[in-house]
């Protein structure tokens, strides 16, 4: 495994190589579809070159967006081809396929190409401070923003296993702010809560109170049921970590989770999260708000 993570451009150019011609380019020239992309980051240029300093060197970079977004898109790829999921983006896949156990090889790519983008497309070369209105808000929900920070990456260095964090304006409750996980490829959409996969519903007992019962691929926890799952909030996402261990362990070692995730609290673009907070809106629970839609198109 130490092999893999430190060593990726081998393990994971060899596992994308078959990406490297469209596979439209054997379809005869009448027959014409949409592609899944990497979509580009405002700063991607400047990462390639420097990472992003003093979180991720170049290399890490490289692995954990790079070659690691590539090869989701990729697989991706090879599973849409030629059907009517070929032109929906990523996140539409996720709200799609959120309960269809059958189709949950899409939703796991298309909800991993989605996250890691949401969560690279909040880093900043540099510090940004938090606005002034923004920190109140924070106030209003977390008592500081120092309490935040440390709720937050108290909750991201406690998970066992890989996922995201997630920071969420609640649209019911006048916008206040929550912090909670998905483990694995796990969506913070409301209408994909079933898919949310707080915890592993694949083998967790049926009998047990504990978590969403309307989720997992197999078993009798994949069985069809209402548009939105019981406990399923009506919050929007504005900001997430990544916690998988190849986004920080080449950098930081096996054992430098917490301070890759001290040294993020300090990359993060807060004018991003900023605008992210201030398009949601509405009371009505929903399937998608603006911050869906623009994620979306990437």
């Amino acid at each position: 495994m130490l092999n893999r993570i430190f060593r990726p451009q081998a393990s994971l150019r060899a596992a994308s190589a078959f990406s490297q011609k469209p596979i439209s380019a054997a379809l005869p020239r009448f027959q014409t579809r949409t592609l899944h992309n990497v979509p580009s980051l405002v700063h991607n240029p400047y990462f390639r070159e420097h990472g992003v300093p003093e979180f991720l060197t170049p290399e890490a970079y490289d692995f954990a967006w790079t070659q690691y977004q590539g090869l989701m898109i990729d697989k991706l790829n090879l599973m849409t081809q030629d059907t009517v999921d070929a032109g929906m983006s990523p996140a539409d896949l996720v709200i799609k396929y959120s309960r269809r156990p059958e189709m949950a090889s899409v939703f796991n790519y298309a909800s991993m190409a989605h996250n890691n983008h949401f969560f690279f497309s909040c880093l900043s070369p540099t510090k940004t401070e938090i606005p002034e209105k923004f920190a109140n808000e924070i106030t209003k929900s977390c008592s500081s923003v120092e309490s935040l920070k440390l709720d937050f990456l108290a909750t991201a260095n406690a998970m066992f296993g890989p996922g995201f964090v997630w920071l969420a304006k609640n649209i019911e409750r006048d916008g206040m702010l929550h912090i909670f996980c998905t483990y694995n490829a796990g969506s913070p959409y409301p209408a994909a809560h079933a898919r949310r996969q707080p915890v592993d519903m694949a083998t967790h007992p049926l009998d047990s109170a504990l978590g969403n019962t309307y989720a997992g691929a197999f078993g009798t926890h994949s069985s069809n049921q209402k548009n939105y799952a019981p406990g399923a909030a009506d919050v929007e996402p504005i900001l997430c970590v990544n916690t998988w261990e190849h986004a920080w362990m080449m950098d930081y070692g096996i054992g430098g989770k917490a301070a890759y995730l001290e040294r993020w609290w300090d990359r993060i673009n807060w004018d991003v999260v900023v605008e992210n907070y201030e398009s949601v809106s509405g009371r009505t629970p929903r399937a998608s708000s603006s911050v869906y839609d623009k994620i979306r198109t990437n």
